[in-house]
């Protein structure tokens, strides 16, 4: 029996009408806030261990520093500036704080769900690539700067045992905080795409990240006249010099770049992570196989 083009569009109305659309416009804001959440969450559960954990290195660093150098003794040279240990190492060690937390926070999201078999629950949903990738570097920038806030107001109340550290200009500080959760977060992101177990995501960790923010001037000033002619080069392609100079910047009011070229220089590296995040999230690169 020979069925009219318009029966099928009454019974493809009626279809519409009876199961209704499910509409998102432009961004599938409900989805986004979901998965935005799932990460954040799944941090906030075990925060003894994401949250406060990481600031035992960090002030265990600090207080082996103080010991070495002095509370109040030898201090650090910037700009005819005399730093002492407990003004010039925090903001650095906060700063490392952040990266390495933002970093853990979506890398390690993405390559448990591949070990447990459950990324598809974050692939099935309306999501797309640019959701995705909101969603994700969102989380890790959420965790990155909660332990950096924790961070420096534990490092705070140690820093009293010598010269306390002060805040010369805000803005520097919630800039380049920011943009440091932001950038560690999309490579997170990428870092847990390329992975396929922990052994690969640790070789990033331990060859990469690490040796980048040991080697940016978080214990010393570029300034110092001991450094290597090839130490000073590194630091002026090394992305993580320019946010832990800029961001320091904002605490002791010296830095041993322009802040303004820092802050250009990060925003561009930035935009390349995450538009590079975008794309292998579009793709599926590693994901959908």
């Amino acid at each position: 029996m020979a069925v009219d083009s318009e029966t099928i569009v009454d019974a493809q109305t009626v279809q519409k009408s009876a199961f209704g659309e499910r509409r998102f416009g432009h961004v599938n804001w409900l989805g986004l806030w979901t998965l935005y959440k799932k990460e954040v969450h799944r941090f906030i559960k075990v925060a003894f261990q994401t949250v406060f954990a990481p600031i035992i290195s960090t002030l265990l660093f600090l207080l082996v520093f103080m010991g070495a150098w002095g509370a109040r003794g030898n201090g650090i040279e910037m700009e005819g500036v005399t730093l002492a240990v407990t003004q010039f190492l925090p903001p650095g060690l906060i700063m490392m704080a952040i990266l390495s937390n933002a970093f853990q926070n979506s890398s390690s999201s993405l390559i448990i769900a591949k070990v447990q078999g459950s990324l598809v629950d974050v692939l099935m949903p309306p999501l797309s690539a640019a959701e995705l990738t909101v969603a994700f570097v969102a989380g890790a920038a959420t965790r990155g700067l909660l332990v950096g806030f924790v961070t420096a107001l534990t490092v705070f109340g140690f820093s009293l045992l010598g010269e306390p550290m002060q805040v010369v200009n805000i803005w520097p500080i919630l800039y380049f905080s920011v943009q440091a959760a932001i950038f560690l977060g999309a490579l997170g992101a990428i870092g847990g795409m390329w992975a396929e177990k922990f052994d690969q995501l640790a070789l990033i960790q331990n060859f990469v990240i690490t040796p980048l923010t040991f080697l940016s001037g978080t214990f010393y000033s570029m300034r110092s006249p001991w450094l290597p002619d090839w130490l000073l080069a590194f630091s002026h392609v090394n992305p993580v010099f320019y946010l832990i100079d800029g961001f320091r910047y904002g605490f002791i009011g010296v830095s041993d770049a322009s802040p303004v070229t820092g802050a250009i220089v990060v925003m561009v590296l930035n935009v390349a992570t995450c538009v590079l995040t975008y794309l292998l999230f579009k793709s599926g690169y590693k994901l959908k196989s």
